[in-house]
């Protein structure tokens, strides 16, 4: 059935991901750095686990420290393919639901990109302290300063699987190298127990 194709899809996706951080680590594929610190908020699971309230959370507390703020995005959802900058009034059909969020939640410059290095550059420009990424986990040309994952504690890792098989983008073994573990409610899951 569909479980047992999605289970060889899983081992190779798991090598593909491991190979392709094997290749920034060692420096053949090459990470840039912005010169400015950059803070990835990420996820292992795909689905919504809240980091995107606790970006708007940081971008908020930061700037009330005098702190000039930058948020980067993807722009999930939206149209936009060049790098952008959110205005307020935008269409959440161009940029995209969260990014137009964080805009106005925050008034912080926003910026859509799927390139995250484009991205950045144009923050800069903006003359931003720190960049805040929305998601970018596993985005790995943006050279970042702190990684935090955010877990949602109902649903934990699901069954551990990875992509497609369960819900892991990559192994939960790999919350080993990140900065910080914001666990979103309760840890209620079984498979948070080794968190």
């Amino acid at each position: 059935g569909v479980q047992t194709c999605a289970l060889p899809i899983s081992s190779l996706y798991r090598v593909a991901t491991s190979v392709r951080r094997s290749l920034y680590a060692s420096g053949t594929l090459r990470t840039i750095k912005m010169g400015r610190p950059v803070v990835v908020v990420g996820n292992l699971t795909v689905g919504g686990t809240g980091k995107t309230p606790l970006v708007a959370w940081l971008a908020e507390s930061l700037a009330a420290r005098g702190v000039r703020v930058g948020i980067l995005s993807r722009g999930y959802g939206g149209s936009s393919r060049e790098p952008r900058f959110v205005e307020p009034t935008a269409s959440w059909r161009e940029v995209g639901d969260e990014p137009l969020l964080l805009r106005n939640r925050t008034g912080r410059p926003t910026v859509v990109a799927p390139d995250r290095v484009a991205g950045a550059k144009l923050l800069l420009e903006e003359g931003v302290d720190v960049i805040l990424a929305d998601d970018g986990l596993q985005h790995l040309r943006l050279a970042r300063d702190c990684e935090i994952v955010v877990i949602d504690g109902a649903r934990g890792f699901g069954n551990g699987r990875l992509l497609p098989a369960g819900p892991l983008r990559e192994s939960a073994a790999s919350l080993s190298r990140v900065d910080l573990i914001v666990v979103n409610g309760a840890p209620s899951h079984p498979s948070l127990q080794q968190v």
